[in-house]
């Protein structure tokens, strides 16, 4: 028996694009020989669909497409859908065979954690299913049916299950292939001796992002087949039956896993392209300060899009250093990315003498810098609205925990590339776009980070060092710790107090901040729901 993956960049509600994008994959698959295609989960709808499954002419559009597709198959497909039986909706996957649909089984299992909430729509399946193709009897279940213990899949296995089919949309973050290798090959696999196939979903969602890495594994666990990362791919597999077991041989050898910084790096990449490009942008603009943080979203923005497709204004005010405006414009030329200079001296002081009246007898603060970053917001949503491009902001996680962001100035914008990434990792990342090319100054990654709002600003001059602030944040935000157990781990009480104080006041802020690409297992956003009011202290 062939099996044909497929590791497909579906759209969410192109339910028809999303049909011709399978029945393309099919006809590929049977070209090769392919007994039977497995797609995604919920690979028609594309994932996750939210509140459009609440509508019924969504889901009549469902329901048509996929009879489309059945009849139009060339070879046996598996396909995931949403499918509404008596008033009730189900995640599901159906065996399209012989122009027909011929049987469907229903999700079991419904995460209800992180960023999912299947609860809200769906119905959990209680019925097993498994077919014969091409001489194997294979089970079939999705996704979170595998996570949480061998139930599910024991089920498919006592009515006579060979092979394990998975449909998933698994979201990335850091380290999560690893995590579905050990718990498919390294627990579920070893535990029921059966050989399995795990198709994911590649491609960015709003702040989703599916890396694809789609994996098959022996009746003992071992990989034997692992497509490529962040990218499209048909890959094949062969199934011999012999005396002892099912024999297992890939099409292609087994993409090799990537280092931490690596994954990332392309996540990122895939995030901003697919945002930009499913919404129809023609192409992306940002400030660019001569800071680490611009200078990495300008690599990553024209690694996913190309330079022509990316434009950067240089906004200096009286407070930018000379070497800021040379750093962001050599970056700008390494790329070949076209800039504008624009000076925001003039309008600064425009608004300082507009203002001069009404505070009158006050001393400058942080009301003056904010004038500046909200400047220079106006000027970038200026060039978005006139030329049609997606505004990135440059924000990451932590200044964007703390509330070292300025609202309306450099927090506005439509799509945030490094929100989820803490400063130690922008470094990171920016060291790594420099061991692929040096685009990014040497003298960006060591200078003293600062915002240049005011004579001398230094980040450091009212923040903890990023290596104790990120700490301090992923414990409290990643992992709910609390004030005293942060304490103990050997961080000043002083310092995790102030931190802490500072995160929690800042969620106003983030209410209202840009979506951007999620890479840790608790971003801000649908992973972390905090009220706004709120007079809990940790």
């Amino acid at each position: 028996m062939r099996i044909a993956l497929a590791q497909v960049n579906c759209r969410v509600g192109d339910i028809v694009g999303n049909a011709d994008l399978l029945l393309r994959e099919a006809h590929r698959a049977q070209a090769e020989g392919a007994d039977l295609l497995i797609t995604p989960e919920l690979a028609l709808s594309g994932y996750p669909p939210e509140d459009l499954l609440l509508r019924d002419d969504f889901l009549a559009v469902c329901d048509a497409q996929l009879q489309r597709l059945a009849g139009a198959a060339p070879l046996p497909v598996l396909v995931g859908h949403p499918q509404r039986v008596e008033q009730r909706l189900y995640n599901s996957a159906s065996l399209l065979r012989e122009g027909r649909v011929e049987s469907t089984y229903h999700k079991h299992c419904l995460p209800n954690y992180d960023v999912f909430d299947e609860m809200r729509y769906f119905t959990p399946g209680t019925r097993p299913l498994v077919f014969a193709c091409a001489g194997l009897r294979c089970g079939v279940v999705v996704c979170e049916d595998v996570w949480w213990g061998p139930a599910v899949a024991q089920a498919a296995q006592a009515e006579g299950a060979e092979i394990l089919l998975i449909l998933n949309a698994s979201p990335y973050h850091v380290g999560k292939q690893r995590q579905r290798e050990d718990a498919i090959a390294g627990v579920l696999a070893r535990q029921l001796h059966l050989p399995m196939v795990y198709v994911n979903l590649v491609g960015g969602q709003d702040e989703l992002v599916f890396d694809g890495q789609s994996f098959a594994v022996d009746h003992d666990g071992l990989v034997v087949l692992r497509s490529v990362p962040c990218r499209e791919d048909l890959a094949f597999l062969d199934i011999h039956k012999e005396a002892a077991a099912l024999r297992l041989v890939p099409g292609q050898a087994a993409a090799p896993l990537l280092d931490e910084v690596e994954e990332v790096y392309q996540a990122l990449r895939l995030g901003v392209r697919d945002y930009t490009e499913k919404n129809g942008f023609s192409g992306v603009v940002l400030g660019l300060s001569g800071g680490v943080d611009s200078a990495l979203t300008l690599a990553v923005a024209v690694d996913a899009l190309g330079p022509q497709r990316v434009h950067a204004l240089i906004m200096p005010s009286r407070y930018t250093a000379a070497m800021s405006m040379e750093d962001a414009q050599e970056e700008a030329r390494r790329l070949g990315v076209r800039t504008d200079v624009v000076s925001i001296d003039n309008l600064f002081t425009t608004y300082l003498d507009t203002l001069a009246p009404i505070f009158a007898g006050l001393p400058a603060d942080t009301t003056e810098e904010n004038l500046q970053a909200r400047i220079r917001a106006a000027l970038l949503m200026a060039y978005s609205n006139k030329f049609g491009h997606l505004l990135l902001t440059t924000g990451n996680k932590s200044e964007i925990a703390v509330g070292y962001a300025t609202l309306y100035g450099d927090m506005a914008g439509g799509f945030a590339i490094i929100k989820d990434c803490p400063k130690t990792l922008v470094y990171r990342l920016a060291r790594y776009c420099n061991g692929i090319a040096p685009v990014i100054p040497e003298r960006v990654l060591t200078r003293a980070p600062s915002a240049e709002l005011a004579p001398n600003q230094r980040d450091q001059d009212s923040l903890p060092p990023y290596e104790i602030l990120d700490a301090i944040i992923a414990a409290y935000v990643e992992h709910d710790r609390s004030a005293a157990e942060i304490i103990a781990q050997g961080f000043a009480a002083e310092t995790v107090t102030r931190v802490l104080r500072l995160i929690d006041r800042a969620e106003y802020k983030r209410r209202q901040a840009a979506p951007g690409v999620r890479i840790s297992p608790r971003a801000f956003g649908k992973d972390r729901r905090y009220p706004i009011t709120n007079g809990y202290t940790p």
